[in-house]
Order: structure tokens, then sequence, then C-alpha cells
């Protein structure tokens, strides 16, 4: 064995010693905090499975709005909650809510007095109550007693193709975000 060369027992242990370390440091970041838990299932109340979404009515003039922001809210607590929508009969909670208010407003006028850039407003009044009629999320949204008001703005620049229904389903989905912002539980 005179041409052989073997490790020695202090380099083989040096190794030992970088290769646990690199394991330790390598799991330290993956361990975390105890309570942490991954997805959004703890930024909602863990008793509700089922939320009803009725029909979403309207004061305004202008048609099918109630529809349109029902769909939205619909698709929104479908994709980022936990929560899965049924019918009335069968759910724990309902998140109801009225169109209050939609409006217009000319942000940029043209010298010929027609609007150049404009925006639309909607205001809405939310209500989310388990089957009982007890308000959730009290903190949050303090019903049944006082509803709470939700506004979402779209703009309108017709030069580049955008009409009062794009603007108006812009402002929907931006409502339809915060009305499922509000079913979160509060820091």
């Amino acid at each position: 064995m005179a041409g052989r060369d073997y490790p020695s027992f202090k380099s083989a242990w040096a190794a030992g010693v970088w290769l646990g370390l690199a394991l330790v440091v390598g799991l330290v970041p993956l361990s975390g905090c105890a309570g942490y838990r991954f997805g959004n299932k703890d930024l909602f109340p863990q008793d509700i499975h089922t939320v009803a979404v009725p029909m979403f009515r309207s004061v305004s003039f202008r048609r099918n709005l109630g529809e349109r922001l029902t769909e939205a809210v619909v698709k929104q607590i479908e994709k980022t909650t936990p929560y899965k929508v049924v019918n009335e009969g069968k759910a724990d909670s309902v998140l109801s809510g009225v169109i209050i208010g939609e409006h217009k407003t000319v942000l940029v006028p043209e010298l010929s007095g027609n609007a150049r850039e404009s925006q639309v407003a909607m205001t809405v009044k939310v209500s989310w109550v388990d089957r009982h009629g007890r308000a959730l999320q009290e903190r949050i949204v303090p019903l049944p007693a006082e509803l709470v008001d939700v506004t979402g703005t779209g703009d309108v620049v017709p030069e580049v193709g955008q009409s009062i229904a794009t603007a108006q389903q812009e402002a929907i989905v931006r409502i339809a975000k915060q009305i499922v912002g509000l079913m979160e539980n509060p820091w």
C-alpha cells in the first residue's frame, strides 16, 4: 500500500463537521415559527365553511349592476377564501349587499365640453351574518345594526377604447376584492 494516500482522520472529521453544520444551517430556516401554517385558512374564521351570496340589489338605473357584482364577489370568494358558495338553505353564513350609489365624474374635459377622461364610482352596503343572524367580524363589519360602505372606482378613457361598461367592471372587481377582504380575521 505504498503508493496510495488515504485521508487522515483529522480531515474526515473536519469534513463531517462542515457537512453537519451545512445541514443544520439548511434546516433552520425550514423550521420557522411553530404556529406558522401555509395557505389562507388562518386568514378567515374557522367556524364558517359555506357562504350564501344572494343577488346584490341595486338602486341604480343602470342595468345588471347587481348581477355583475354578485358574480364578481362569488368568484373572489371561491378564488381567495377557503369557503364554498352554496344556496341560503345550506350556508353557515350569508353575505348580502345593496349598491346604494353609482355615478360618473368628468376628470379631464375637452374644449368641446365632452369628457376626455371620466371616472365611475359605486358605493355598496355590505352585511355578513351567520345563520343565526349574528354579525361576523364585529370589529371589521359592525352589523346588522350598521352596514359597511365599500366604494370602488373605474376610469374611462374613450380614446383608448374604454367605455362606461369597462369602467364599471373595473369598479366591480375592486369592490368584490374589498368585500372579500372584509371577511378576513382581524390582525
